[in-house]
């Protein structure tokens, strides 16, 4: 312990609002508890939760540290008791609930993993909150299989990127929003069947068209609001809407009536207030699924753009401009 400073740069919220509020700042260095590691960060990954809570809207859960930042990648300086996976000396990345904007982050053992074959740090910090996410909606809660179809909302982004890869590596038919066709054209090179422009398209009837006119099976939105009642209209019999933000507002004026009729699943998550023990069981599936894809190459974080820690206010400027393909990654 001898080794790790007493404090460490970290960057907080001076106040909700814009990129601006966030500011470097000087913090004592957190220690290990029970079944944690204490990283030294390398690399933090910026992420759509982040913005949110610079802007007040996502409080950390109780005991999470205020610095923002939901995943980071490094290597273990110390360990508290209880910890049996890894060691001082090796190189990972986490899943946290807040505090990955600094210099050193702690991290629940269960909640990390191996950096794929050949990843730097920038790439490995990149993985785990959308891996995470994507697994779980995709394909715990939304049962997505080889053979269905698979819509996802906002395909550019870090989590659209993923989801894509993930469902066409298993088999699935792969649609995919975006808001340029430049984006689309990224993204169907991802993977994905057919890239459709929002604002040029009609999603609903695209999809209609492009399964004989039965819709699809499932659908991966973060925009809620105005595409609450087009998503019901998109799905086929059977078929389930899975939530994991409303970026377009949690509130519409719907008719539910094909809800019943098509036998709908409607359904939704959260990832950071989950418990330890739950983010362990996806980090398992992932282990056993998706890091081989990753080790492979099958699969990989697409990286839009890397910006110094002291620069996290200009990496959000570039999340909030929606510019971005992929994921914008903190050095440290």
């Amino acid at each position: 312990m001898s080794t790790i400073p007493s404090q460490m740069t970290a960057i907080e919220i001076k106040e909700f609002g814009g990129p601006e509020n966030l500011v470097p700042t000087i913090r004592p260095v957190p220690e290990p508890a029970l079944g944690e590691v204490l990283i030294k960060v390398a690399a933090a990954g910026v992420n759509r939760p982040d913005v949110l809570q610079r802007m007040g809207g996502y409080a950390p859960p109780p005991g999470a540290s205020d610095i923002p930042g939901l995943e980071v990648a490094g290597e273990v300086v110390a360990v508290g008791d209880g910890v049996t996976r890894f060691k001082v000396g090796d190189t990972l990345c986490a899943l946290v609930a807040g505090g990955g904007y600094a210099e050193y982050c702690v991290a629940p053992e269960a909640q990390c993993l191996a950096v794929p074959n050949g990843y730097d740090m920038v790439k490995a910090a990149a993985v785990p909150e959308t891996y995470f996410t994507v697994w779980t909606n995709v394909f715990d809660r939304g049962r997505l299989t080889g053979g269905e179809s698979f819509l996802v909302h906002g395909g550019a982004s870090g989590i659209g990127t993923t989801a894509i890869q993930l469902a066409k590596s298993f088999g699935a038919r792969v649609f995919a929003t975006a808001s340029t066709d430049e984006k689309c054209r990224e993204i169907e090179a991802l993977g994905a069947e057919r890239g459709i422009n929002y604002k040029s398209e009609d999603y609903v009837e695209v999809v209609k068209e492009l399964t004989g006119g039965e819709g699809v099976n499932l659908i991966l939105d973060m925009v809620g609001g105005s595409y609450i009642q087009r998503n019901i209209s998109a799905l086929a019999v059977e078929g389930r809407l899975v939530y994991i933000a409303f970026l377009g507002g949690p509130k519409a004026d719907v008719n539910f009536a094909p809800v019943m009729l098509k036998r709908l699943t409607i359904t939704g998550s959260t990832l950071r207030p989950q418990s330890i023990e739950a983010k362990a069981a996806i980090g398992k599936s992932l282990e056993e699924k998706v890091w081989p894809l990753l080790n492979a190459g099958t699969v990989k974080p697409i990286i839009d753009s890397v910006f110094p820690l002291d620069q996290a206010n200009k990496a959000h400027e570039r999340i909030d401009d929606s510019g971005h393909i992929g994921k914008i990654v903190l050095e440290v």
